[in-house]
């Protein structure tokens, strides 16, 4: 019986390399429709080593950041008070993680690549946790990203189409919502022409 595969020892080890595995610039779609996001609190989940929360904390929001890893987040607390910003940090596994209900204003998954079955989960419970008028922003690789091989997951269960994320967040009003290829360039992990799939949701009021 192969041994079950420890996620958090994983991402430990990929996080304690010298310098950041994806940099500590923003991911370029969530920096390009953060705005969109009303001003409050926002939840980041899979946040890894800051990047996303340390960028939308300097635009003024209470950001909490989510992830498996400690020594992950352990580096976006320095690279916070390296940018004079503040974060909150909660090490947990998605899995038991629990999206408090009606009480985000904005939610953010980039590049959070999670099994289908728990991906559902998660994703239900932002529709949930976001308050009216709330907003989910997500960037993940499309399953063509295995034609390209420049980052994400190696294996297709871990990849989301765009018709998956519309059955998924479908109580959302999606005011982007496409599959596309884009050049990215973020730390050593990330490097090179990619297949994305891209996503705002606006919750309904009422």
């Amino acid at each position: 019986m192969t041994a079950p595969v420890d996620v958090g020892s994983e991402w430990n080890e990929r996080y304690a390399k010298p310098g950041y595995a994806y940099g500590v610039e923003p991911n370029g779609f969530l920096a390009s429709v953060a705005e969109r996001v009303p001003k409050g609190r926002v939840l980041s989940l899979g946040e890894g080593e800051g990047r996303n929360g340390v960028h939308l904390a300097g635009l003024g929001y209470d950001v909490t950041a989510v992830d498996i890893s400690e020594v992950g987040l352990e580096k976006a607390r320095r690279l916070a008070t390296e940018q004079n910003v503040a974060i909150s940090t909660v090490v947990a596994d998605l899995a038991t993680y629990e999206i408090e209900p009606d009480t985000w204003e904005g939610i953010i998954s980039i590049f959070c690549h999670l099994p289908k079955p728990l991906r559902e989960r998660v994703h239900g419970a932002v529709a949930s946790g976001l308050r009216p008028r709330g907003v989910f922003v997500l960037e993940a690789y499309s399953p063509r990203q295995l034609d390209f091989g420049t980052g994400g997951p190696p294996v297709r269960e871990l990849l989301v189409s765009l018709e998956e994320l519309q059955r998924e967040v479908g109580t959302l009003d999606l005011l982007i919502a496409q599959e596309t290829e884009r050049d990215i360039v973020e730390g050593r992990c990330h490097q090179g022409h990619s297949a994305v799939v891209q996503v705002v949701g606006v919750k309904r009021e009422g």
